[in-house]
C-alpha cells in the first residue's frame, strides 16, 4: 500500500494529526485538510486513491465534499462521524459514500477498514481513479441478462433498455453478488461480508442504502425486499 494516496479531511487538529502520522506509518500517502472546500482543490489537484472525510467540517460539510467528489469520480469514500446513529451517516451513504467508521476509531480498524475498501475496488498499491478489478463470476456467463437490464461481468458494464447505467464500483460489487444467484435470497450480514469484506459485525444500514441507491439506476422493481430475511434479484 506504499504509493496508496488518501485524502483526509477532518478540522479537530488533533484528530487530523494524530490520524496522518498513523496512516503514515503503516505506509500511506496522505494529502490532510481542514475544511471541506480545500478537501475539494486537494481532491482535484491530486486526484487520491481514496477520501476519508470527516461529516461535520467547516467551508463545505463532509456529506456535500462527497456528493462533489461523487459527481466527478468513482474513488471509494469513507465517511467519519461522532455519531453511529447520526442521520448523517445516512445522509453519506445516499450521498455516494461507500462506508462509514465512528469516531473515535483505533488506527488500526480504520486502517482494516481502508484496506478492505481498496481491495473492493481492486487496488494493489493504490490504482488512481478508484477502478473496480474485473473479471466474471467462476462457471457463470460473461453476460447476463434479467429483462432490460444486462450486465457484462467482464467488461464491468451495465445496460438497462439497451442505455448504460453508472454505477459506483460499491454499487457494480452489490450487483454481480446478487446475478451470480438470481432469485435467492442474500441476507444483510452476507453482503457485508461478501461485498464490504466485513469479517464482523457491521451496520446493516450500508447494505439498505446501497440498494436503495441501487434500485434507482437498475429499476425499483428488480431487487426485491423479503423481509426479515434480506434481498434477492428477481430472476
Amino acid at each position: 500500500m506504499a504509493d496508496t494516496h488518501v485524502l483526509f479531511v477532518e478540522d479537530d487538529d488533533v484528530i487530523r494529526e494524530a490520524t496522518q502520522l498513523a496512516l503514515e506509518r503503516d505506509g500511506f500517502v496522505v494529502t490532510a485538510m481542514p475544511d471541506g472546500l480545500l478537501g475539494l482543490e486537494a481532491f482535484r489537484a491530486n486526484r487520491p486513491d481514496i477520501a476519508l472525510l470527516d461529516v461535520m467540517v467547516p467551508g463545505l460539510d463532509g456529506v456535500s465534499l462527497c456528493r462533489r467528489i461523487r459527481d466527478e469520480s468513482t474513488v471509494p469514500v469513507i465517511m467519519l462521524s461522532a455519531r453511529a446513529d447520526s442521520i448523517d451517516v445516512v445522509l453519506g451513504l445516499e450521498a455516494g459514500a461507500d462506508d462509514y467508521v465512528t469516531k473515535p476509531f483505533d488506527g488500526a480498524v480504520l486502517v482494516a477498514r481502508i484496506r478492505a475498501v481498496l481491495r473492493r475496488f481492486g487496488h494493489a498499491g493504490g490504482a488512481a481513479g478508484g477502478e473496480l478489478a474485473s473479471g466474471g463470476q467462476d462457471g457463470q456467463d460473461a453476460v447476463l441478462t434479467f429483462g432490460e437490464l444486462v450486465i457484462d461481468t467482464e467488461g464491468m458494464e451495465v445496460r438497462k433498455a439497451d442505455q448504460p447505467v453508472a454505477l459506483t464500483p460499491t454499487e457494480m460489487r452489490l450487483l454481480l453478488e446478487f446475478s451470480s444467484a438470481p432469485g435467492t435470497v442474500l441476507s444483510r450480514d452476507k453482503l457485508l461480508e461478501r461485498v464490504w469484506d466485513y469479517g464482523w459485525g457491521g451496520d446493516t444500514r450500508v447494505v439498505d442504502v446501497h440498494v436503495q441507491r441501487l434500485r434507482t439506476k437498475i429499476g425499483q422493481d428488480r431487487i426485491e425486499t423479503v423481509r426479515g430475511f434480506g434481498y434477492k434479484l428477481k430472476a
